[in-house]
């Protein structure tokens, strides 16, 4: 593991998405900006989908860390988000999960404010947000 910058990967998804899903999400979002799968810490979502298969699945292919996050720890972040999602505040009580998944870990894993890498990218049933923090 590298002592580059703390990159972790914030996932929303529905209920059921495949591993296969997200996994391509994640490959083609990294090839798109040059990032190595090997400086991925670590990948956050929210507390709803702590049980979610898929993403269970995908970390355990990684052997990355998943960390939930509460949609009252994830709404702080609205701010701080490209994208506001009325759909995802909704279902989740906050605006946009992926990305604030992801800023929300660098945070606490980082010594200066995370900030996002890659802003939101969708798929059919998924949606990811790079984040960074050193």
């Amino acid at each position: 593991m590298s002592n580059g910058p703390i990159l972790v990967v914030g996932f929303g998804c529905q209920r059921g998405c495949p591993a296969s899903v997200l996994r391509a999400l994640l490959d083609q979002t990294l090839q798109a900006h040059g990032i190595a799968l090997d400086q991925v810490r670590a990948l956050a979502s929210i507390e709803l989908k702590r049980d979610e298969p898929g993403l269970l699945e995908l970390a355990a292919q990684l052997s990355l860390p998943l960390t939930c996050f509460t949609a009252e720890e994830l709404a702080g972040y609205q701010a701080r988000l490209s994208h506001l999602s009325e759909i995802a505040f909704e279902r989740t009580g906050c605006h946009g999960v992926a990305e604030s998944a992801a800023l929300a870990l660098a945070d606490r894993w980082g010594s200066s404010p995370a900030s996002l890498l890659v802003t939101r990218q969708k798929a059919a049933q998924a949606t990811l947000a790079l984040a960074t923090a050193s």
